[in-house]
C-alpha cells in the first residue's frame, strides 16, 4: 500500500517548487505589462492572471469529464471557489487588508454573481448540465473577456503609475528594446502559466493518489484536496502579489479566477461531457451540494465583494471570518458528510 509513497511525496514536493517558481515569473510579468500600457492591476488580475492561474482547473476537469468523472469536473469549480475565496484571498486579507478599486470591482462582481445564478438553477431546477449550458458558460468567457478589453481601452490607470514609468512607457513606445522587453514580458507569462499548470498538475495527482489510498470519497476529494491542489496557482500568485506589494493584482486575480472556475473551466468540461449534478454524499439525507457547496460558494463570495463594494477596502475581520468558514466548511465535509 506504502509503496508509491516515496515517489508521490517527491512529485508532491517538485511540484510544489515548480508552483511557486511560475508563480514569480508570472506575477512579475503581469505588472510589467500592465504598467507598460497603463492597464490597472486589477483588471489584469481578473483576465491574462486569472487565465493562467485557472488553467490547473481547466485541464483537470477537462480531463475528467473525458474520463466521465462529473463528479470530479463539477466539485473541482465550486470546490475552487470556496479555496480561492475562503482560504487563499482570506489569508492575504487577513494579513494585510488594503483599498480596493470599487470602480473596476462592479463588473467582475456583477457578472459573477450572474453566472453563479445562472449555475445554481441548472443545479437546483434542472437537476443536470446539459450542452446548451455548456456553450451558455463558454459564450459568457467570450462576453466577459470583450469586455474586460473594452473597460481597459477605455480606463487606462496612469493615475496608477508614476512620473518615471509613465515617461518610460512613452518613450519605450517608439523604441525597439522597449518591443524587445515587451516580448520578454509575454513569453515569461506564458512559461510561468505552464510552468505553474505542470506544477499543479504533478502536486494534484500525487495528492489525490495518497488521499484514495485512505477510502476518502472522490465526491470530497474534489471539493477539498483536488480543488486546494488547483487552487494552488492563484494561492501562490496572492502570496507573491503581496509581497511584491501588488494586492490590487491578488484581488482582482482571485474575482477573475472564481469566475473563469464557473464560465471557463465548467463550460469545457459541461460541453465535454454534460452530467446529472452527482449524488455520492449526502449531509443529514440531503444531497451535500445542494444544502452546503453552492450555498457555501454564493455565501463566501458575498462577504468577501459586497462590503468591499460598500466600503472601498478590504477589512481584516472579513479575512478572519472567511477562514472560519472555510474551517468549518472542512469539518463538514470530513465527519458529517456520508457516502451514498
Amino acid at each position: 500500500m506504502f509503496d508509491f509513497i516515496p515517489n508521490t511525496y517527491f512529485l508532491f514536493a517538485f511540484g510544489l517548487i515548480l508552483l511557486i517558481k511560475g508563480g514569480d515569473w508570472f506575477v512579475d510579468a503581469a505588472t510589467s505589462i500592465a504598467h507598460r500600457f497603463g492597464l490597472p492591476e486589477l483588471l489584469i488580475g481578473a483576465t491574462v492572471v486569472s487565465i493562467g492561474t485557472t488553467l490547473p482547473e481547466v485541464m483537470t476537469s477537462a480531463m475528467a469529464a473525458l474520463g466521465g468523472s462529473g463528479e470530479i469536473a463539477y466539485g473541482n469549480a465550486i470546490g475552487s471557489i470556496i479555496c480561492n475565496t475562503a482560504l487563499i484571498s482570506a489569508l492575504t486579507i487577513a494579513i494585510m487588508p488594503g483599498k480596493a478599486d470599487k470602480h473596476s470591482l462592479v463588473f467582475p462582481v456583477c457578472f459573477y454573481f450572474g453566472v453563479a445564478s445562472f449555475y445554481a438553477v441548472n443545479a437546483y431546477v434542472f437537476g443536470r448540465f446539459d450542452l446548451w449550458a455548456g456553450l451558455v458558460l463558454i459564450a459568457a468567457f467570450v462576453v466577459y473577456m470583450v469586455i474586460n478589453v473594452i473597460n481597459m481601452k477605455k480606463n487606462p490607470a496612469e493615475a496608477e503609475l508614476s512620473v518615471d514609468e509613465i515617461e518610460a512607457a512613452e518613450i519605450g513606445d517608439n523604441s525597439s528594446s522597449s518591443r524587445a522587453d515587451l516580448l520578454k514580458d509575454i513569453l515569461v507569462l506564458i512559461g510561468g502559466a505552464l510552468v505553474i499548470a505542470l506544477g499543479a498538475h504533478l502536486l494534484v495527482n500525487s495528492a489525490t493518489e495518497i488521499a484514495e489510498s485512505f477510502g476518502i470519497p472522490e465526491s470530497v476529494i474534489a471539493l477539498t484536496v483536488v480543488a486546494l491542489g488547483t487552487s494552488l496557482p492563484e494561492l501562490v500568485t496572492a502570496i507573491t502579489s503581496l509581497l511584491k506589494g501588488h494586492g490590487a493584482l491578488s484581488l482582482g486575480n482571485i474575482i477573475g479566477a472564481n469566475i473563469f472556475n464557473l464560465v471557463l473551466v465548467s463550460g469545457v468540461a459541461i460541453t465535454i461531457n454534460p452530467f446529472t449534478v452527482p449524488m455520492t454524499s449526502s449531509l443529514f439525507g440531503q444531497n451535500t451540494s445542494l444544502v452546503l457547496d453552492v450555498p457555501v460558494m454564493f455565501a463566501v463570495m458575498a462577504l468577501l465583494t459586497i462590503p468591499t463594494l460598500l466600503r472601498g477596502k478590504l477589512a481584516r475581520w472579513q479575512g478572519i471570518s472567511l477562514l472560519a468558514i472555510y474551517a468549518a466548511f472542512l469539518v463538514m465535509q470530513f465527519v458529517f458528510v456520508t457516502p451514498v
